[in-house]
């Protein structure tokens, strides 16, 4: 029986965010297209209508995630003005530190597999980095606007890296204080 095109459009989405939840949490090296359309509800047949391959769909997952993270920063701009830069620091080293990793931050999250990753995965990365890097430099004033953006975005990918990589909610507490004072301070 043939399937609709939405259904198709469906399938492609639901694989998208469970390659985004696989990756986010088991790597890529750690997830296999079997457990991604397992995820998804499907088959890795399904995986391979949609993907020519892991990694294709990795640096969709990439692209995808980063993009979500400039989106959120421009949506702080456009409600907050000038004074975004705090309480999108109290929201991203708050609430966002309470979701469960498969929903967290894909700039923390995926950067050390990027770094392993072939031309093309980092070439994607890269471009999506630029863009966030300049959506972040537009809401800054000054001469340094670029150097603050990325300033900015290694407190907050780093803080967040660490943070749910420590057991001690102690530690881990410290991590994000410190990285808060660091982050209104850029």
């Amino acid at each position: 029986m043939a399937r609709s095109k939405g259904s198709e459009g469906d399938a492609r989405a639901r694989l998208v965010e469970a390659a985004g939840r696989g990756f986010r949490t088991g790597g890529f090296g750690g997830t296999g297209v079997d457990a991604l359309a397992k995820g998804a509800g499907l088959t890795s047949g399904a995986f391979y209508a949609h993907f020519d391959s892991k990694a294709e769909a990795f640096r969709l997952v990439v692209s995808d995630g980063i993009a979500k993270l400039q989106h959120r920063f421009a949506s702080f701009q456009e409600r907050h003005g000038r004074g975004w830069r705090d309480p999108f620091v109290d929201f991203y080293l708050g609430d966002r530190m309470e979701v469960e990793l498969a929903e967290a931050c894909g700039l923390p999250s995926f950067s050390p597999d990027v770094a392993r990753a072939d031309d093309a995965t980092r070439a994607v990365y890269e471009a999506e980095l630029k863009r966030l890097a300049d959506t972040v430099a537009a809401g800054f004033a000054g001469a340094h606007a670029r150097e603050r953006a990325w300033a900015l975005l290694t407190v907050l990918s780093g803080a967040a890296a660490m943070a749910r990589a420590v057991k001690d909610e102690k530690i881990r507490r410290e991590i994000l204080a410190a990285a808060r004072i660091a982050a209104k301070a850029v």
